[in-house]
C-alpha cells in the first residue's frame, strides 16, 4: 500500500561502475606506494599505502553492498538487501575512525622521532596518488551526497587525496628544507579531520539500523494532519522508519467515527497517502483500519 519512488537503473549501474574504477586504481596506487615507501625509507608513504589498503577494502564493501542492493526480495528476505548499503556505510564510518586514530598514534611516535627520508620518490608517488585519488573523489562526488554508502567510500577516498597532498607537501618541505617533523604534523591534521567526518556517518547509519524516526519528521505533525481528515476520530501506534535512503515507511492504527466500507477506507487510505508524501516524503503507508476497538489509543505504543 502506497507510493514508491526509486532512481532508475541506469544510474544504480554507473555509481558500481564508478566503484570499480577506483577500486582498481587504489590497488594500482597501494602497490606503487609499498614498493615506494620500502625503497625510500618513508614512513608517511607507507602509512598511505596502509591508508589506501583499507580504501580498497571499504570499496570493494561498498560494491559488494551497492550490488546486493539491487537484488530482488523473496519469500525469505521480504525486503531484499535494501538495507546493504546503509550497513556498508555503518562499517566504512567505523574503519574510517580506526584508521584515523592509527594515523594519530604514528603521527605523534613520528613527531617525536623524526627520520631523514628519501624525498625525491616521495614527491612524484604522492603525485601519482592525488591524482588517482582526485579522479576517484570526482567520480562519486555526486552519488556522496544523496547515499550514506557512496558517502562513506568518497569520505575514505577524499581522506585518502588529503593525506597524499600532506605527504607531498612533506616531501617538498623535507627535499628543499629539510623539515623531516612536517610530516607528522600533517598526518595528525588530516587524521583529527577523519574521526569528525566519519563520526557523522557512523552517527547517521547507525540511526537508519537502529529504525529511529527520520530527523526531518515530526511523529506529532503526522498525526495532526492526519487526524484533520474529517472522519477520523484518533491516530495511535504510529512508527516511522527508513528502511534506506529513498524508502521511508509509515505504520499506523486509525480509528474512525463511523464504520465505513472498504471501498470508503480506499479512498481515505489515499487522501493520507498523498498527504504523508507531500508533507513528509513518506512513500510507504501501511495503515490498520479500527472501530470503537478497545486498547491503548496512545501514539506511540511499546510493545
Amino acid at each position: 500500500m502506497g507510493h514508491s519512488h526509486n532512481n532508475s537503473h541506469d544510474h544504480r549501474d554507473l555509481k558500481g561502475r564508478n566503484l570499480l574504477i577506483s577500486i582498481l586504481l587504489n590497488i594500482v596506487i597501494t602497490v606503487a606506494q609499498v614498493i615506494g615507501g620500502l625503497l625510500s625509507g618513508s614512513l608517511s608513504l607507507l602509512s598511505d599505502a596502509l591508508h589506501n589498503f583499507s580504501d580498497v577494502i571499504s570499496l570493494i564493501v561498498s560494491y559488494i553492498a551497492e550490488r546486493l542492493s539491487k537484488k530482488q526480495a523473496s519469500l525469505q528476505k521480504t525486503f531484499g538487501y535494501k538495507r546493504a548499503e546503509i550497513l556498508a556505510a555503518f562499517i566504512n564510518a567505523a574503519t574510517l575512525i580506526i584508521v584515523a586514530v592509527l594515523l594519530i598514534i604514528e603521527a605523534v611516535g613520528r613527531f617525536q622521532n623524526p627520520q631523514e627520508i628519501e624525498s625525491n620518490l616521495v614527491i612524484w608517488l604522492s603525485i601519482i596518488a592525488i591524482l588517482g585519488n582526485g579522479f576517484s573523489v570526482l567520480l562519486l562526488k555526486k552519488d556522496s551526497d544523496t547515499n550514506m554508502n557512496m558517502k562513506s567510500a568518497y569520505l575514505h577516498l577524499l581522506t585518502d587525496m588529503m593525506a597524499s597532498v600532506a605527504v607531498l607537501i612533506g616531501g617538498l618541505l623535507m627535499k628543499y628544507y629539510q623539515l623531516f617533523w612536517v610530516d607528522s604534523v600533517l598526518t595528525f591534521a588530516i587524521a583529527v579531520y577523519l574521526i569528525i567526518m566519519g563520526y557523522h556517518l557512523l552517527r547517521d547509519s547507525f540511526k537508519v539500523l537502529m529504525l529511529f524516526t527520520p530527523e526531518s519528521i515530526e511523529v506529532e505533525d503526522i498525526v495532526s494532519v492526519v487526524q484533520n481528515i474529517e472522519i477520523i476520530k484518533n491516530v495511535h501506534h504510529v512508527h516511522i522508519w527508513q528502511l534506506n535512503e529513498e524508502e521511508i515507511h509509515l505504520e499506523a492504527h486509525i480509528d474512525f467515527k463511523e464504520d465505513i466500507t472498504l471501498s470508503q477506507f480506499d479512498i481515505i487510505l489515499h487522501e493520507i497517502e498523498d498527504l504523508v508524501f507531500d508533507n513528509f516524503g513518506i512513500n510507504h503507508v501501511n495503515i490498520q483500519p479500527e472501530f470503537g476497538k478497545c486498547g491503548d489509543k496512545k501514539v506511540i505504543v511499546q510493545d
